[in-house]
């Protein structure tokens, strides 16, 4: 048995909020009470910390198969731990995507040997060719969990209206990634700095806002669930506003990259603030911190996006891949860029990053409570963090290394096992 000790437990389901302990027995908590004393229990001495549920992060690519030499399963289910994140959901841009049955099966096989819970996407359409939808009924009887062509628009407004009704007839949904390619130039960059600074045509924002606009009017006339992932634009945030005003099932979710800085961090950090979509401006900043606010913006996901350091460091940055490590540096982020600055309480900040997320796919995840699950994040909140180029994960594209945040997880427990001590 495990006895985690005077910490301030902290539940966004039910609103829990108490210094208290915990008792773990297997995977299970079996208590939670102002005092419990057990014997041959192992004790962690949790006073001064905050006790949470595990993270659960609806948006990572640990680039199994295909594209190891970035991450595998193994190393994003350590990228994962060290960041207090005990349930993820992985995009199926692999190599092969993941579109059928074998391939669905060998990266659940791989999934199911590590110490966190791993769930998967399956694509849309079949190889991303953005016009043949899998079997999505086969998919989910396998074991996937939702349906994403992320890393690629849907072009095809039919596609759209079909996928998102073949999802509501399977109890599912459909995850999109939003630009209109026809509408930008070279991606990773802002449009402004783009422009200013580089000389060139960047990833606009008209080519986001606008398919959002297009398919969340999809959602709203199909009335099936659709999730706009990683949304970066304040207009984009009007869009889902409007949407959700006028009874539209339509959920999105925030990266922390695009709440935390804008894409002047590109002059300063190169490749490693390269990534799609890209850091925005100021005032696009603050509109997604203002929709994470209003709720409009229900979940904070990382899109982990790792890359090899010679794939980024190239001399020519547009020639270098989108994307930033993420798992290990999201608490901080959100406590540094959202509690710190009086944005959201910390209760708000941990819904968006445990029971919202879980309850979109019904994970018995996101919560603490006696005879829930025994995942269990512990960390302290107001404690200061240098972030270095030292990662769980096979990468360390990060724009924050050398960054000072809050925050530190101190460990991380998922099924009642200690997988991560600071």
């Amino acid at each position: 048995m495990l006895l985690v000790k005077n910490g301030r437990v902290m539940d966004p389901k039910t609103q829990f909020d108490k210094i208290c302990d915990i008792l773990v027995d297997g995977d299970k908590i079996v208590k939670i009470a102002e005092a419990i004393d057990v014997a041959d229990a192992q004790v962690i001495d949790a006073t001064g910390l905050v006790v949470a549920p595990g993270l659960v992060d609806i948006h990572v690519h640990f680039r199994e198969p295909g594209q190891t030499h970035k991450e595998d399963i193994h190393t994003g289910a350590l990228a994962a731990a060290a960041g207090g994140v005990t349930t993820v959901v992985m995009m199926a841009n692999t190599n092969p995507t993941i579109s059928d049955l074998p391939t669905l099966k060998e990266v659940l096989t791989s999934a199911a040997k590590e110490n966190i819970h791993i769930y998967t996407n399956a694509t849309i359409t079949k190889s991303f060719d953005g016009q043949n939808l899998t079997d999505f009924k086969a998919l989910l009887e396998a074991g996937a969990v939702s349906f994403s062509d992320d890393g690629i628009p849907l072009k095809s407004s039919k596609v759209v209206k079909e996928a998102l009704e073949l999802a509501k007839e399977n109890n599912t949904f459909i995850a999109l990634h939003e630009e209109d390619p026809e509408l930008n130039g070279i991606l990773g960059f802002n449009e402004t700095i783009a422009r200013e600074k580089f000389g060139f045509c960047g990833a606009t924002g008209v080519a986001e806002y606008s398919m959002i606009a297009r398919d969340v009017m999809i959602a709203h006339a199909t009335k099936a669930p659709l999730h706009i992932q990683h949304l970066s634009k304040a207009e984009s945030v009007q869009v889902v506003k409007f949407a959700q005003e006028l009874g539209a099932p339509v959920t999105a979710e925030a990266a922390p990259q695009h709440f935390s800085k804008t894409e002047d961090l590109l002059l300063v950090k190169g490749a490693n603030a390269k990534m799609n979509p890209p850091l925005r401006t100021e005032s696009d900043r603050l509109a997604v911190i203002d929709g994470l606010k209003s709720g409009v913006i229900s979940v904070i996901a990382t899109d982990h996006a790792p890359h090899h350091k010679d794939e980024k460091n190239v001399e020519d940055i547009t020639k270098a891949p989108s994307g930033m490590t993420g798992l290990e540096t999201s608490l901080s982020l959100g406590l540094t860029n959202l509690v710190e600055t009086g944005d959201l309480s910390l209760m708000d900040l941990l819904a968006k990053m445990t029971s919202n997320p879980a309850a979109m796919y019904d994970f018995n995840a996101g919560y603490l409570a006696e005879n829930g699950p025994a995942d269990i994040l512990i960390f302290a909140d107001k404690e200061d963090r240098l972030i270095s180029d030292q990662f769980a994960s096979k990468a360390s594209n990060s724009p924050f290394i050398g960054e000072t945040l809050k925050g530190v997880v101190k460990y991380t427990i998922c099924d009642g096992q200690i997988i991560y001590q600071a």
